[in-house]
């Protein structure tokens, strides 16, 4: 989210240099067109080019004389073990140690584990020490807090701003940035940096934990004969609990949560921990993301061999093209292995999964095309345009018309109504 960050920053006056080593993406910044598909960030970017706020470049120690702060936001991706991957992180601060000529804020925007922020003044430091240089500079921690395909929004009406320092200098830069979001009564909320790094991790493990816990519970709703709608709207109405993050689905994916369960159980076990809660949250999940398989696979009675299915939906969430650790990955791996068709459709995420997994699925110009001939449905993704179907045009297209709903969004009586057989998740069907 380092695109965002810089272009809602542009957007409130400030001027940004954006640098990526990437020099095909490079390019393409210059031009104005942005890498990754996020609502309004393309026309955003494109003015704030024209007004001279952003600039791009491929190298950062060109650029290091002229910059007073620094926001790295590189990735922290998965390590074989789980913990997250801080080779960019460090290469990013040994590369500001080493070309750095005066003082410098560096700001971690990276979601990294508590102790990132010493590891980076380490390397800062030893990359000064090898000059000879006496140079200071303070390192602050600012996570984000960014929805994919809602990041503008969250931006810049932020339910908070976290800032983690450790110097009163770097307090009153980081007051100056942000500035125009406290004169609009957004909060800021200053800790010391440890705070800042655990608060990022803590509050997606605590989202996540709320997703798995009511896939939980619609599991066990189905078994007994309730109805998880009901019982989501029974418990949101506690104020202590809340209705957000409450609908049972398919699973979570994306590129926070599960990365952010893995590196904080890592963390923990590192200390000689046992965050137990969130072991169950990934078992459940991971479970999680294959039920509508389970459900397909009963009503066809395991006989799935050459079935043609259709499928809505692939990337993890709507308004992405982010496919990671989406459901629809771990439920087509399935489809694939029990030798189904697969069609797809989403209305974004395609050639990102053609780039992911190929064509082992068969991309489809609108979601009715997935339907002709289709011995079932599958919704993965509620992306807008699949909430209200013409339910009489998908009974003459679909050959049995059974439709398994994995976030939902129909109505049962209505498929009823139109001859078709609905599964949904957490309640049983009539």
């Amino acid at each position: 989210m380092g695109l965002v960050t810089a272009t809602c920053l542009a957007e409130v006056g400030l001027n940004l240099i954006c640098v990526d080593v990437d020099e095909a993406k490079i390019e393409k910044l210059k031009k104005g067109i942005s890498p990754i598909y996020e609502p309004g960030l393309n026309d955003m970017l494109q003015q704030n080019i024209k007004k001279g706020r952003l600039i791009f470049t491929t190298s950062l120690a060109e650029v290091m004389p002229e910059v007073d702060v620094l926001f790295s936001a590189v990735g922290t991706p998965p390590d074989e073990d789980g913990s997250a991957d801080l080779q960019y992180v460090l290469d990013v601060a040994r590369t500001i140690g080493a070309n750095m000529q005066k003082y410098a804020l560096v700001i971690t925007k990276s979601t990294v584990p508590v102790g990132t922020a010493k590891l980076v003044s380490n390397a800062v430091q030893q990359e000064l020490d090898k000059r000879g240089a006496r140079i200071e500079f303070d390192v602050a921690s600012n996570p984000e807090f960014l929805r994919e395909g809602d990041a503008i929004n969250d931006f810049m009406k932020p339910d908070r701003i976290v800032c983690g320092v450790s110097s009163a200098k770097a307090q009153k830069i980081l007051e100056k940035i942000y500035a125009p979001f406290i004169l609009n009564g957004h909060p800021v909320i200053f800790t010391d940096i440890a705070s800042a790094e655990m608060i990022k991790y803590a509050a997606n493990a605590m989202l996540a934990t709320r997703i798995s816990f009511m896939n939980d519970i619609a599991n066990l709703c189905e078994i007994v004969g309730a109805d998880v709608n009901m019982v989501r709207k029974g418990i949101g109405s506690d104020t202590r609990i809340g209705s957000k993050f409450l609908y049972a689905g398919v699973g979570y994916g994306g590129s926070c949560f599960p990365k952010d369960v893995k590196a904080l159980i890592k963390t923990a076990d590192g200390y000689g921990y046992t965050l137990e809660i969130l072991k169950a949250v990934e078992k459940v999940n991971d479970k999680q993301k294959i039920v509508l398989f389970n459900k397909l696979n009963k009503y066809f009675q395991g006989d799935l061999k050459g079935k043609h299915i259709a499928l809505l939906g692939l990337a993890f969430r709507p308004n992405t093209d982010d496919m990671r650790e989406a459901p629809a990955l771990s439920l087509i791996e399935k489809l694939n292995e029990a030798g189904c068709s697969i069609y797809a459709y989403d209305p974004v995420a395609m050639e990102e999964s053609k780039r992911k997994i190929g064509n082992v699925v068969h991309y489809c110009k609108d979601l009715y095309e997935t339907l002709k001939n289709a011995d079932a449905m599958l919704l993965v993704t509620e992306w807008t345009e699949f909430r209200i179907l013409d339910l009489k045009k998908v009974k003459s297209l679909m050959k049995n018309a059974v439709i398994f709903d994995g976030r939902n969004i129909y109505n049962e009586q209505e498929m009823k109504d139109n001859g078709i057989v609905y599964f949904c998740i957490g309640k049983k069907s009539k």
